[in-house]
């Protein structure tokens, strides 16, 4: 092969890494945008799942509570509380306390937070139910997000 062959190859490939390097950047590219998305849609999640986690505390936070006042919790009516409601202020100042502390740390730990504390007497056995609410638009969820926990004290 001669010199003037050589040289006319070369010139035929001419170009061609710089195509070449063009496209593996693209490639690249796409890849870091839906790695980016991947890690929005990552953290939206963990989120979501950190207020969840806090709102399951606070339900059994209740419950314990309850427990701990069992007498008050079984034979009267103290620790009901509708959704949005208020603390009755005619029962026994440990229920009351108990009540208006779970519902300040709902306002304070969870956004949009409330909840509600109902009953069902079936028989010789009593079973609460504690509900928790909260706002989870900010996490890509729907506008409220509910947990229900029920158990027999």
């Amino acid at each position: 092969m001669s010199i003037t062959q050589v040289s006319k190859e070369l010139l035929k490939q001419q170009g061609v890494s710089l195509i070449e390097v063009l496209v593996a950047l693209l490639v690249l590219s796409i890849g870091l945008v839906g790695l980016a998305g991947l890690q929005s849609v990552g953290l939206k999640s963990n989120s979501s799942a950190e207020v969840r986690t806090q709102a399951t505390i606070l339900a059994y936070d209740m419950i314990d509570s309850m427990r701990a006042n069992r007498d008050t919790a079984i034979n009267t009516s103290c620790y009901l509380l509708s959704m949005g409601g208020t603390v009755p202020s005619s029962c026994n100042s440990l229920a009351t306390n108990d009540l208006t502390a779970w519902k300040a740390n709902l306002a304070a730990s969870l956004p949009s937070g409330n909840g509600s504390v109902s009953n069902d007497d079936t028989g010789t056995r009593r079973v609460i139910t504690v509900t928790v609410q909260w706002d989870d638009t900010r996490a890509g969820g729907t506008a409220t997000q509910q947990l229900s926990i029920d158990t027999e004290l």
